[in-house]
């Protein structure tokens, strides 16, 4: 029963996650908002909605702060890992689409073995090298359908993809320490809150004109699903891991891009070559290997 709940809430995490991408893709192409503004908007409240949540619930949500090496490291989180993957993977829906994005993220496991490897100063095991090599082959597909002629992404969303896969890694390596330390949705929470505030400074967010898209109800419901949608699936993939293996989690997270799939072809008519799917598929099964293969090793 434990094992099904968990496989339950791995699935229904994935499949909001997934269906975060095609949201905020039609965000982005209806309505006046910007990556910068819905970004700070989305973290920011985000980050509110789990501090409050702990705080309600008995949790000291302050103490991190009280000691410097933490809270140093909380900040890196929030600027580069959490703002750093929020914003890469909002580029690259804003300039390709929410199926790419979502599978570029897929290329982590890429720099995190490059990452590992170069700080061993050895070469990554065979297992690694073929499950990388695979990857890159679906990639390549996915972006050519297999012509050699040209690109079916702009140079810049290509960049945004590659900085999807690196923060994500980043993202995933960075923090493991801190959250070993601290509770996980403290550290997600508060990295949330620096992340939208941090960018809100930056693009000075109180001077923007975009406030008044709000004032349509339809707008402000879709943000709001935004918001729950994307908290709500990352408590559910959070739990999950109390009752499935890693291995598991990495399998069935595989829903999150073929929901965002499923939901592109049916919201905005998105199409995929024979190729492109068939690199889709490639990826997630070189990635699934790397996840079962590095788990027995």
């Amino acid at each position: 029963m434990e094992r099904l709940k968990g496989i339950l809430f791995i699935i229904t995490g994935a499949m909001l996650w997934g269906a975060t991408g095609p949201l905020m893709e039609w965000l982005l192409n209806h309505t006046a908002l910007t990556v910068s503004f819905m970004l700070t908007i989305r973290l920011s409240v985000a980050g509110i909605f789990l501090l409050t949540y702990l705080l309600l619930t008995g949790k000291d949500i302050f103490s991190i702060w009280q000691q410097k090496f933490w809270s140093r490291q909380l900040l890196t989180f929030g600027i580069v890992g959490m703002l750093g993957v929020q914003y890469a993977f909002v580029g690259a829906i804003n300039e390709s689409n929410a199926v790419l994005a979502t599978l570029l993220q897929f290329l982590a496991p890429i720099f995190v073995v490059a990452y590992v490897s170069l700080s061993l100063k050895k070469w990554p095991p065979k297992y690694q090298v073929l499950g990388i090599i695979g990857t890159l082959v679906g990639l390549f597909l996915l972006l050519t359908n297999a012509s050699f002629e040209s690109l079916l992404v702009s140079n810049k969303a290509l960049l945004w993809g590659v900085a999807v896969g690196l923060t994500f890694a980043f993202y995933t390596l960075y923090p493991a320490r801190l959250m070993k330390e601290w509770n996980v949705l403290l550290v997600v929470g508060w990295g949330m809150l620096i992340g939208g505030v941090t960018l809100g400074i930056v693009s000075r967010v109180w001077q923007s004109n975009q406030w008044t898209v709000f004032t349509d109800f339809k707008i402000t419901g879709l943000m709001l699903a935004l918001i729950v949608t994307g908290t709500v699936a990352f408590i559910l993939f959070l739990s999950s891991m109390k009752y499935i293996t890693a291995v598991e989690t990495s399998i069935l997270s595989s829903i999150e891009p073929l929901t965002a799939m499923v939901i592109s072809v049916i919201v905005f008519g998105t199409s995929l070559g024979l190729w492109q799917l068939v690199g889709v598929f490639v990826m997630l099964v070189c990635v699934t290997w790397l996840s079962i293969a590095g788990e027995k090793a």
